[in-house]
């Protein structure tokens, strides 16, 4: 009756909580496999052959992450199998995944059993290839067990040992891959599905790429299409304005010569004016014209003057044919030289006491040739020739209070070469009036952005001064010791300075504040200082710019401009930012010029060394006797040797051997 009563009793789960119960220990038996496969996985990549094991004594700490039970469960597994261990790692994590997702589990008793056979295969295939640098120990990537297979399979194989060990590897592996897809519970059905999968994602790899370039490379045409459209229509603008600047300038040339008269607008074209003689004057039976009374010789500066502001290259050429000789002007004496020298100093002085007229208000006269043996007779010049001479009237100025004097006779007979080089001399003599004088003053022009600093010379020491004056025979004598003479350095008169225009200076700062504009730098250059060696442009940044932000650009600015350095700083005492760029052509600094300072010569400094000129060409004068230590430091060829040389020539000027001793060690020798 009781074993009736337990026999039909009902079981104490049902069916599905006892499949759920199993679902979840599969699971749960996964997810131990996975961390199992995790933990394995960290203590082969912490492995290290110097840690303490079974293979190895020591007493220094392990470098496995799992302690010193990694490391001693670690160093067997590498030292037997090598790389081939990682497979067991594998294998744990596989069934761990089969087991959490129901994949094929049930297959786990019967493929796991084969695993040691897998992990042996690898290993005799990681014996085949050679070890890399990195592989330390005295056995192969296979281990102990791996050699010891391969080393066996060639030994008794009826082969070559290369061509044996190329062999071995090709059909080792093929069965190592084999034995491990089996052992990891892979059947057909999935290698098939993963073939498939693997093949699907290559080709839509591919598609997604080439969708990425299709897409790309319509990008690019389109934008390229539109830069041209935007590059054409740029340059219709362009066209566009052009021509309408061009017809508003053709407009306003036509309007100026129409309301502008012949003479304004040739008033800075003087023509040089010459005596025409008639060829009634020319021949010789012709009867002498009537004399005309002559005008001084003060009464025609106010001409001479209007003369010399035409430059030399806007003078007509004269007439190639040379037109003969009145015979009067040959018969009778030229005029001596000291009355020659004597008209010239009154024109000299007329200068200074005659302003000259207005160009536009005189009328242009005929222009000939004058007769070339006048000219070298009188040695006065073409301007001078040309007020002497009364053939034209009309280009006299009045000057009713000056009494006519001739300036020659005409009859006298005088010599053709006779002070022939003195007209080009009389002529560099006289300087030519600017357009500034002479016409109209024009508006005051805006404020230059260029400031240049007033450079002048250093004020020259006692020393300077006194090698300048003459030394007589009755000066006292020297002392013993003479101070060498600055006269033995180069002059500073021999140095070429370049300096750039205030066009040129411009430029570059407008090109600076573009530069800046690029890197999102809103400011405006408000001045710029030229220096000997560098130029500062002062920056006057927008409100909210932060100074580090520029001065983080210097590199940029440096590359940007061309330059090989550049330097940012903020300057003290004011709200602008100072930018150093070096200039083109760098003016050499002589030493001369820095020893014949007053801030030299006259210094009471005891060790006064002579370091070179500031940004402004200020000489620099330093102290040997304040500085515990000097430090002279610097790339090749930037000028060490040179600041050695000029401090020792800056004590041999200033102090003598009583004043200074000197001990100069040189490690080299």
């Amino acid at each position: 009756m009781a074993s009736y009563q337990a026999r039909q009793r009902d079981p104490l789960l049902d069916q599905n909580m006892q499949a759920a119960i199993e679902r979840r220990g599969k699971e749960l038996l996964g997810a131990l496999l996975a961390g199992l496969a995790f933990l394995t996985a960290l203590m082969l990549s912490s492995y290290a052959p110097d840690d303490p094991s079974w293979l190895a004594s020591t007493d220094e700490p392990a470098q496995n992450l799992l302690g010193r039970y990694g490391a001693a469960i670690a160093s067997p597994l590498i030292v037997i199998a090598g790389y081939a261990a990682w497979s067991i790692a594998l294998v744990f994590a596989t069934w761990g995944a089969r087991f959490m997702f129901h994949w094929s589990e049930e297959r786990a008793l019967g493929r796991a059993i084969f695993a040691p056979i897998a992990v042996a295969l690898l290993a005799v295939y990681a014996s085949t290839h050679v070890a890399g640098p990195g592989w330390t120990h005295s056995f192969g990537l296979g281990g102990l067990f791996g050699d010891t297979v391969l080393g066996a399979i060639l030994g008794i194989a009826p082969v070559h040992a290369a061509f044996g060990l190329k062999l071995m590897s090709v059909l080792v592996g093929l069965a190592a891959v084999s034995m491990t897809l089996f052992v990891l519970g892979f059947d057909f059905r999935e290698l098939k599905a993963i073939g498939r999968f693997l093949l699907v994602g290559t080709i839509v790899a591919y598609d997604t790429m080439l969708r990425a370039f299709c897409t790309g490379a319509q990008g690019g045409v389109r934008l390229a299409q539109n830069l041209a459209e935007q590059r054409r229509t740029r340059r219709e603008a362009a066209a566009e304005a052009a021509a309408e600047e061009a017809a508003w300038a053709e407009a306003e040339r036509s309007a100026l010569a129409r309301s502008t008269p012949m003479a304004a607008q040739h008033g800075t074209r003087v023509l040089r004016a010459e005596p025409r003689f008639s060829d009634a004057m020319a021949m010789p039976g012709a009867p002498a014209a009537a004399p005309r009374e002559k005008p001084g010789l003060l009464a025609r500066v106010p001409g001479l003057l209007r003369r010399s502001a035409e430059p030399l290259d806007a003078r007509p050429e004269p007439e190639l044919i040379e037109r003969p000789l009145p015979q009067a002007a040959w018969a009778r004496p030229a005029p001596s030289e000291d009355q020659i020298r004597s008209r010239i100093a009154d024109v000299m002085k007329a200068r200074g006491l005659v302003g000259s007229p207005d160009p536009a208000a005189r009328a242009e006269p005929p222009v000939t040739a004058a007769p070339r043996g006048i000219r070298a007779a009188l040695g006065l010049g073409s301007a001078v020739a040309t007020a002497a001479r009364a053939a034209e009237p009309r280009l006299t100025a009045a000057a009713p209070a000056l009494t006519a004097e001739p300036l020659f006779d005409p009859d006298a007979d005088f010599d053709r070469n006779a002070f022939a080089n003195l007209d080009d001399e009389d002529e560099g003599d006289l300087p030519p009036l600017t357009l500034s004088q002479s016409g109209p003053a024009t508006g005051g022009s805006a404020k230059s952005l260029v400031q240049h600093t007033a450079r002048k010379a250093p004020a020259p020491s006692r020393q300077a001064m006194a090698e300048a004056q003459p030394r007589l025979n009755f000066d006292d004598k020297a002392a013993d010791y003479e101070m060498p003479p600055l006269s033995l350095l180069a002059s500073p008169t021999t140095v070429q300075r370049h300096q750039l225009s205030d066009e040129a200076l411009e430029e570059n700062a407008r090109m600076l504040e573009s530069v800046l504009d690029d890197y999102g730098v809103k400011g405006e250059i408000t001045s710029v200082r030229p220096g000997p060696v560098v130029t500062m442009y002062e920056l006057e940044p927008a409100p909210g710019l932060k100074a580090s932000r520029v001065i983080g650009l210097a590199d940029d600015i440096a590359r940007s401009m061309s330059a090989l350095s550049a330097r940012v700083s903020t300057v003290p005492g004011r709200t602008v930012i100072g930018i150093e760029l070096p200039n083109a052509f760098r003016e050499k600094v002589v030493l001369r010029e820095i020893l014949s300072a007053r801030d030299f010569g006259d210094s009471g400094l005891r060790l006064p060394l002579a370091l070179g000129k500031d940004i402004a060409g200020e000489p620099i004068v330093a102290n040997l006797a304040k500085m515990p230590h000097l430090l002279i430091a610097g790339t090749t060829g930037s000028g060490k040797s040179v600041a050695i040389n000029t401090m020792i020539l800056s004590l041999l000027y200033k102090l003598t051997p009583e004043e200074c001793r000197l001990i100069m060690i040189d490690p080299k020798m």
